[in-house]
């Protein structure tokens, strides 16, 4: 049936509208919302009497504008009585399907709220639009939603806080916190379901008047900060209840080590938590949570595990690793940095310089270096590095002193220092390292500390300090053995790398003159006696040390020329000589007294004259070229060759002179007294007693010694040992020539002690020739820094040097202050 509102709303120029009317011009019209009203007449065209209308035929055409009177002054009202009429009950239609929706099903209920719904989704949204759209009363509907959502969530926040669980057996009962979780999310997923069904049910709300409302909460929006304020807010003992629940969860999987049955609720949480604006909360809570176990448990076992920190440590380490996989199982991953610096300080606590200091020597010791590099990731979280540095410095310089104060090793020293090196070295570059991101590529690489470089360094440093000269001295020592050794089966990369970590351990001595005068003289014997493996490595030693840590290193550069000069010499000397003349077998070298690090003995050996006759001829021979030069005679570090005949046979030695001429005196004689060789050779006491051990006490024999020892007495006899025998032809003898005597060690380490006394008195005249007035403090300042190149001088030996000063009319003490000093020129 067609009523004459709907007739006037049709659009379009060939709409239908008047033809629809066709029996009559009269027409019922009905009311919108159904119910029962009186009849009341359609109104009529005034150009047509009733009956011409009714007897019009239905087709015929009208011309021309038609005009539609309306009669009756209650037809619109009426349309307008009747859509208020229909709105309201569409209006209360959507409340009470709302508080349906976002009612909990009953016991035995569907949980599809269709069932329960008076009128299909449908007929929902149909009704939206109409109130929204049609009728403008979104904010009616709005509010009504509003009204709902609270009512709702003060049953739900009521059901909440007053739910019981129920629980089977004593392990569930024990869960009960955590099982109440479960139900709060349970809760929550319901929740959300519904305002998501409401979301899609009520669109026109969310689409219509809330976009044409600045400022007014979406459904979902509008839902979520109800729930946050009701739940959260309002109901103080659901947050309590879900911190419990929380504390029994974690505090079970930390005191077990073991993940909870229930740990995939945690995250379902978490994500509603979210939703709600409420994680912050958790965050808190949950640090919280950990602070307060783990500043009692680490306390209770630094206590219980006092004397053993290393197992501390580990039990440490393991929990922090256990706290860094929950979280990145369960938290999202802006949590994780927060958790594990929390977690980790109070841990920690105060305890990291003792954890450091009392496991990191051992960790190095046995090669740990997994656990080192632990140590340091940890450490570094909570800016405990420098415990790790001070421990790291510590346990190196116990190392390196304990090594240095070893007497009894001192021939393994620096194998024994090269060895710890290499150690630390490693440590370093595998355990102590940091992340470096690259700005231009945004690759990660890594770097060494290089704070633990300079630790050790230090602790080198100071280590070799322990012993006073010693370190330099045999630092000297073994690279004598290196170079007259050589390379071996050893690549020429190993070897020059084993010379250059030598050398890096003569930078932290400050003993350099120490090491510069041993080095000195070595490299004069290992040339003079042509001990040295390899002359270009000779050279380029020596070319290293002076351009990189000492220039004075260059004046060993004078004793190769000697050597290259007396060569040529000794060709032109035999070229001179008879075939005949013994003198081709004299081999001299003429060095230069300022060049050789030498001193004459005192003592004159006694040669065979048939050698002491080759040498006068050699001598004459120079003295005509070289008239304004002296020669004068080293015969320690000769040697010669004899021919000697044993039992088994005729063998070559190989002998030093001094070895030579003590062998000589034997094709006199078979036996001989100390006291008559000693006389017939002019050898000093003590260098015939080494040179006597060489030959009648080491492993090749040649001479008994009667009684048999190691050790040469003035009492003793010496017989040609007959029976001696060798496997080789070419017999060498080792010679303690070639080695540096602990007598020879003294001597030198005294001589460098009486340059030291000059070094600083040439120092002090120099430092108070510039200043001219000095304190006794700023005499030791400049002191020390004038001469820290050579070595570093005590403030005693500064103290003498003063004096001497003093004494020898070069400075005056003040007469009013006794710490000052006047230079006198």
């Amino acid at each position: 049936m067609t009523d004459v509102l709907s007739l006037l709303t049709l659009p379009g120029k060939n709409s239908k509208a008047f033809t629809a009317v066709k029996s009559s011009a009269l027409h019922v019209v009905e009311p919108l919302d159904g119910s029962a009203s009186p009849r009341r007449k359609a109104a009529r065209l005034d150009t047509d009497s009733d009956a011409a209308s009714a007897s019009r035929s239905s087709h015929t055409r009208l011309n021309g504008p038609i005009k539609l009177t309306i009669v009756g002054d209650s037809l619109i009202k009426l349309g307008e009585r009747d859509t208020d009429v229909k709105l309201g009950k569409e209006l209360l239609l959507l409340q009470r399907s709302i508080r349906i929706i976002l009612a909990p099903p009953q016991s035995g209920e569907s949980n599809d709220p269709r069932a329960r719904l008076p009128v299909s989704y449908e007929g929902i949204y149909s009704a939206c639009r109409s109130i929204v759209a049609t009728g403008n009363r979104g904010a009616e509907l709005y509010d009504k939603l509003r009204l709902e959502l609270e009512q709702s969530l003060i049953r739900l926040a009521n059901n909440l806080g007053t739910k019981e669980i129920e629980w089977k057996d004593k392990g569930e009962k024990d869960d009960l916190p955590i099982l109440w979780i479960s139900a709060f999310i349970a809760d929550c997923d319901w929740f959300e379901q519904q305002i998501s069904l409401l979301a899609s049910l009520l669109t026109y709300l969310d689409q219509v008047y809330v976009l044409g409302n600045p400022g007014t909460a979406s459904i979902r929006s509008l839902s979520y900060t109800l729930f946050s304020g009701t739940i959260f807010t309002q109901h103080a003992i659901i947050s309590a209840r879900l911190r419990a629940g929380v504390l029994a969860w974690v505090n079970y999987e930390r005191k077990f080590r073991l993940a909870h049955s229930l740990r995939s609720e945690i995250p379902k949480l978490i994500a509603h938590l979210t939703a709600h604006s409420q994680y912050t909360a958790f965050e808190s809570n949950y640090v919280d949570i950990a602070i307060a176990f783990y500043t009692v448990e680490s306390a209770e076992l630094a206590q219980s595990m006092k004397s053993d920190a290393r197992a501390f440590f580990n039990h440490i380490s393991g929990r922090i690793e256990e706290e860094e996989q929950r979280s990145k199982d369960l938290l999202p991953i802006g949590s994780w940095d927060l958790v594990r610096k929390i977690v980790g300080q109070c841990i920690w606590g105060d305890r990291l310089e003792w954890v450091a200091s009392s496991t990191v020597g051992r960790y190095v010791e046995i090669k740990d270096l997994t656990m080192l590099a632990t140590m340091y990731k940890l450490f570094k979280r909570v800016d405990g590095v420098k415990f790790i540095v001070s421990a790291f410095r510590a346990c190196a310089l116990k190392r390196v002193e304990s090594i240095v104060k070893d007497a009894a090793e001192d021939e393994k020293m620096v194998e024994r220092l090269l060895e710890f090196k290499s150690l630390a070295d490693t440590v370093i570059n595998t355990s102590f390292l940091d992340e470096k991101v690259s700005l231009t590529s945004s690759t990660v690489t890594t770097q060494r500390n290089n704070d633990f470089v300079y630790a050790l360094g230090d602790a080198f440093t100071n280590g070799f300090k322990a012993r006073h000269n010693k370190p330099a001295e045999m630092i000297a020592k073994f690279l004598d053995r290196t170079m007259r050794k050589g390379q071996g089966g050893i690549s020429t990369a190993d070897y020059e790398a084993l010379l250059d970590s030598a050398l890096a351990l003569y930078r932290f001595t400050d003993d350099k003159d120490v090491f510069r005068t041993f080095y000195h003289r070595m490299l004069a014997k290992r040339l003079l006696l042509q001990k040295s493996a390899s002359d270009d490595f000779e050279a380029a030693m020596l070319k290293k040390l002076k351009d990189e840590y000492d220039p004075e290193f260059g004046m060993a550069e004078h004793m190769f020329k000697d050597l290259t000069l007396s060569r040529d010499a000794m060709r032109e000397y035999h070229s001179k000589l008879d075939d005949e003349s013994s003198g081709h077998k004299l081999s001299v070298m003429v060095l230069q007294s300022s060049a050789w690090p030498f001193t004459l003995p005192e003592a004159i050996l006694h040669l065979p004259p048939s050698m002491q006759n080759d040498l006068g001829a050699y001598t004459e021979y120079y003295k005509g070229r070289h008239s304004g030069h002296t020669l004068s005679w080293d015969h320690a570090l000769g040697t010669a060759t004899l021919s000697a005949r044993f039992k088994a046979g005729k063998k070559e030695l190989s002998v030093s002179l001094y070895q030579t001429v003590v062998l000589l005196l034997f094709n006199d004689e078979d036996e001989w007294q100390y006291p008559d060789i000693l006389k017939q050779t002019g050898i000093e006491p003590k260098e015939l007693k080494r040179v006597l051990q060489s030959l009648a006490c080491g492993k090749k024999k040649v001479l008994k010694k009667i009684p048999p020892g190691r050790d040469v007495d003035e009492d003793d006899q010496f017989r040609f040992n007959p029976d001696f025998d060798d496997p080789h032809t070419r017999v060498h003898i080792n010679s303690i020539q070639a080695k540096v005597s602990p007598d020879e060690s003294k001597r030198t380490n005294d001589s460098i002690e009486g340059d030291r006394r000059h070094y600083i008195e040439a120092a002090i005249v120099r430092v108070m020739k510039a200043r001219k007035v000095l304190t006794f403090e700023a005499i030791k300042t400049e002191t020390i820094d004038a001469v820290k190149k050579h070595f570093v001088p005590s403030v005693d030996g500064i103290k003498k040097g003063v004096d001497w000063c003093v004494s020898n009319e070069y400075l005056r003490r003040d007469e009013d202050d006794k710490k000052k000093f006047h230079y006198v020129a």
